[in-house]
């Protein structure tokens, strides 16, 4: 049995980390602002804890001497969120990320931080591999502030390893998706719309393409990398190797809800000149392959019926608001100051 803590642990990742990592038989302690999924499947041994990842002393009560592994999955995320509160998505995911590496070099635990696909930003040469170059906007936009924020979190990380000896692995996830997703990320926005009887929207005509990923294949490749030695002071995209357009997407989605055709909307219309938005998102998953032995197993057509199937099962999902933006952007597996996704 080992000993867990996971930041972020109600969120959308996190809670299904959490519940992987109990029936695995680790002693989990979850960090978060706010309150477990209704739908946890998990009754198991865990600790929850509320705080916020900015509140060091807070945190210092959840990392320390015994933990074997942080899990650091708290972040704002969402382009909702990017655009109304850019204060709180840089101070959540640099301050709070410099807290957990600190208290868990102290302690000798070891860390995995989730970052994202948004730090390539629009480098228009994909795949991505985990070295290639950063091609970011304006900072006037604050679309990049999320980028930005991770890749500095991603900096600390392996900062503390060089400086400070920390055992710490990084995530890169690609457009995560699956039951418990706040509905304002494609996947789950156009499921919800569905359901709801509305029909899915498509941005700028849907020619753009992303590598979905089911949530489950997520928690795999983590856990993956927070128990296996080789990981150590690397970096791994995490992410679909299948390429799909958002207009296919939604096409499917229509097809599995019975649901008629997607309402096109334009961007820069709905967000201003505040977003900008990404034609292609690839990842070269080549590392993670053939370092750990993790490749995505569940097909964009299965994952997606799983998710279905699991809405019409829980109507306090269906029950929560449109964000009324869900553009073809990062289908994010976070939350809050150690909260929601």
């Amino acid at each position: 049995m080992a000993r867990i803590v996971v930041t972020g642990g109600c969120g959308f990742v996190g809670s299904h980390l959490v519940d992987e990592l109990v029936r695995r038989g680790d002693e989990v302690t979850v960090f978060d602002g706010g309150a477990p999924p209704a739908d946890r499947a998990v009754t198991g041994p865990v600790r929850h804890v509320t705080g916020d990842v900015r509140d060091a002393a807070r945190l210092a009560e959840v990392i320390g001497e015994g933990v074997d592994t942080v899990y650091h999955l708290a972040a704002v995320v969402g382009v909702d969120r990017y655009l109304d509160r850019p204060l709180d998505v840089i101070d959540i995911n640099l301050l709070g990320t410099r807290n957990v590496l600190d208290l868990a070099a102290r302690a000798g635990a070891r860390v995995v931080v989730a970052s994202t696909s948004e730090v390539f930003g629009k480098n228009p040469a994909v795949p991505w591999r985990e070295d290639d170059d950063r091609v970011l906007g304006s900072t006037a936009v604050d679309r990049w502030c999320y980028s930005s924020s991770k890749a500095l979190g991603e900096h600390l990380a392996f900062a503390f390893a060089r400086e400070r000896g920390l055992r710490v692995s990084i995530v890169r996830y690609f457009n995560v998706y699956g039951p418990r997703q706040r509905p304002a990320f494609v996947v789950s926005r156009s499921i919800h719309r569905a359901l709801n009887g509305l029909p899915p929207v498509v941005y700028d005509g849907g020619g753009q393409t992303r590598c979905f990923t089911y949530v489950g294949d997520a928690v795999d490749a983590t856990i993956a990398v927070g128990t296996s030695d080789r990981a150590v002071g690397e970096c791994f995209n995490v992410g679909s190797s299948v390429e799909t357009t958002v207009a296919e997407l939604s096409a499917a989605v229509a097809e599995l809800t019975g649901t008629g055709a997607a309402v096109p909307v334009g961007t820069r219309d709905r967000l201003g000149e505040r977003y900008q938005d990404l034609r292609r998102r690839i990842p070269d998953t080549t590392k993670i392959r053939t370092t750990l032995g993790w490749r995505c197993t569940t097909g964009l057509r299965d994952g997606l019926t799983e998710t279905i199937a699991w809405a019409r099962r829980n109507p306090w999902w269906l029950a929560l608001p449109d964000s009324g933006v869900a553009p073809e952007d990062e289908a994010a597996p976070l939350g809050g100051a150690g909260s929601r996704g």
